[in-house]
């Protein structure tokens, strides 16, 4: 495709001025790593207490402290607002709004498409335009394209400039930063592409640019899609190895010392996050269009949800040898977000093992030093408001699904309840003390 006459009068040089659309785990960070970089950051959020907070100072996520937001509000490089007209004063636009998956597990991309709606009109000519958001191949240069071309009036490649580049936050990782992990851009366009190298270039160490939109979208997809497969190789591995009497955590540790041909994952009682129990079934759905199978894909998301089945038949077992049945039962379930040390509860297990237990007729509750209160949520909305307990000896069996720093030094050595440990993390263990 040719585009003609691009509008380089207006093409922004040195991007002084971005704005960040959507100010989560994604949004957050990577507003402030652009403030730090010396780039004026405005923040768009629909939420008005996520809005309130940034201008005052205060953080939302717990990873994120406070003087980190504050340091950057004071120096006037980080601003954040819900008018949607304010992107006018900006150079480039990142969107980083969620893409889930509907009640039929297809792709939901009406969060992007929505964005773009509502910015389309305040977009000046030669503004940069990036999805972050992770979705399928063709995304960017089909749907979101056309949107911000209706909405607006302008020619992407033309008028304004689009591109993707695929977020690869990890919350809570000590050893990698916005900063410091790689980042993947690809345009619609080769001056799109171009320029959005320029910008992430101001603020991250090493940009990889690739031929196209599709292909950045792809690459998240395998990133994903490889971490889902092999979580799920070792979540078979756990359930067939423990048939054997065999512990799997022994058998990846010593996997593990192979110097080559080999990388650690660990199992679990499911996935949760914003991506793995998600991202994959992007491409499975986009792929049915070109009428193409993915059967490894659907077959490790099969046995990943299975997990919490799994879990809840151990725990069914442990309290049969208690002489106590499932239903009347109180459990305590340790840990609500879907990964150590964070407050991201987001597709956690925790909350398929919480009802698939009060199903069965179990007094559940929670204990998460990460998340207080069970938040809003979209699957679980009649949990809001729910409060996490105090970790006691009164339960009837108590469920470890987060390894939480916490729990792994808490002394449980002489509680009477059993344990069931679906991290192998617990170092202070009581005598009846079993895996799942």
């Amino acid at each position: 495709m040719l585009f003609q006459n691009p509008v380089n009068d207006t093409m922004p040089k040195t991007f002084n001025k971005i704005s960040v659309v959507g100010l989560g785990y994604v949004g957050l960070p990577l507003s402030l790593q652009f403030a730090k970089s010396g780039v004026s950051v405005l923040g768009l959020d629909l939420d008005s207490s996520k809005v309130s907070s940034i201008n005052n100072g205060k953080s939302y996520l717990k990873h994120f402290p406070s003087e980190v937001i504050a340091e950057q509000v004071n120096a006037e490089r980080f601003e954040a607002t819900s008018d949607p007209s304010r992107v006018s004063e900006t150079d480039a636009i990142l969107i980083c709004v969620p893409t889930p998956l509907n009640e039929y597990r297809e792709p939901d991309l009406s969060f992007v498409l929505d964005t773009a709606e509502t910015l389309a009109p305040h977009l000046k000519p030669g503004t940069l335009v990036v999805l972050e958001s992770t979705t399928y191949p063709g995304t960017t240069e089909e749907e979101l394209r056309l949107v911000l071309e209706q909405a607006s009036g302008m020619k992407a490649g033309v008028d304004f400039h689009l591109a993707y580049s695929p977020e690869r936050e990890d919350p809570g990782r000590a050893d990698a930063s916005v900063k410091t992990i790689p980042k993947v851009v690809g345009g619609f366009t080769p001056l799109c592409a171009e320029l959005t190298e320029a910008l992430y270039s101001r603020a991250l160490d090493r940009i990889h640019r690739v031929s196209s939109c599709r292909v950045a979208e792809a690459t998240k997809l395998l990133e994903n899609i490889f971490r889902s497969v092999n979580i799920a190789l070792v979540n078979e591995l756990k359930v067939v190895y423990d048939a054997m009497d065999i512990d799997v955590h022994e058998v990846i540790s010593a996997a593990a010392t192979k110097p080559f041909g080999f990388m650690a994952f660990r199992p679990g009682p499911g996935l949760g996050g914003h991506c793995i129990p998600i991202d994959p079934f992007y491409l499975t759905w986009k792929a049915r269009e070109f009428d193409k199978n993915t059967r490894f894909i659907e077959l490790a998301g099969e046995i990943n949800t299975g997990m919490p089945d799994y879990v809840i038949s151990k725990v069914t077992d442990t309290l049969n040898e208690e002489g106590k049945a499932l239903k009347g039962s109180r459990v305590l379930i340790l840990g609500l977000a879907y990964k150590a040390n964070i407050d991201d509860c987001r597709e956690s297990p925790s909350f398929v093992l919480m009802e698939k237990l009060q199903a069965k007729g179990t007094f559940v509750e929670y204990n998460d030093p990460f998340v207080p209160v069970i938040p809003d949520t979209r699957e679980h909305p009649h949990l809001t408001g729910k409060k996490s307990a105090e970790i006691n000896d009164s339960y009837d069996l108590i469920l470890v699904a987060t390894d939480h720093e916490e729990y792994k030094d808490f002394d449980f050595s002489h509680y009477a309840c059993p344990i069931v440990d679906t991290r192998n993390c617990l170092t202070n263990r009581p005598s009846n003390y079993s895996r799942a």
